[in-house]
């Protein structure tokens, strides 16, 4: 049996080359998300271990969506600050700054944006609720829901 030769390599690319690219797409994205997971100064955790944190260790649940989202269902207790106000309104999170900060929005996507701002302004417990509201629905966790303007 023939070893790799690099000229069996080549082949094997031109014949495959859209299986090449594909697999090296992936790396990239498996790499960059192992690098972005090493450097991040905040921890991502689940909606049932938000709930050890919140009665545990009195964390507060920042929401990050928009109004109109917020009166469809919230974590009882939670501050909305959408993320597109988050810069302006960071002074009203100066109470809870010594305190656990679980950040959510609707998928947890818009919640990361959130967390690098708050760990750049200093908090130091940061954590970012994997699968945000949705997850938290999904577990059968309580939600509260608010008229709108409350």
């Amino acid at each position: 049996m023939d070893g790799i030769t690099l000229e069996r390599l080549f082949e094997f690319v031109g014949n495959h080359l859209y299986l090449v690219i594909a697999f090296v797409v992936v790396m990239v994205l498996l790499i960059r998300d192992l690098v972005e997971s090493l450097l991040r100064k905040y921890q991502v955790i689940t909606p049932l271990q938000a709930v050890l944190l919140i009665n545990d260790e009195d964390a507060v649940v920042l929401d990050v969506r928009e109004p109109h989202e917020w009166v469809k269902g919230h974590v009882a207790d939670a501050v909305l600050i959408p993320v597109g106000d988050l810069d302006k309104k960071l002074g009203e999170l100066d109470p809870y700054r010594e305190r656990p900060v679980i950040v959510t929005c609707q998928s947890g996507n818009r919640a990361i944006t959130a967390c690098r701002k708050l760990v750049a302004a200093g908090f130091p417990k940061v954590y970012l609720m994997k699968g945000g509201m949705t997850a938290w629905e999904e577990g059968g966790l309580p939600v509260v829901k608010s008229k709108q303007g409350e």
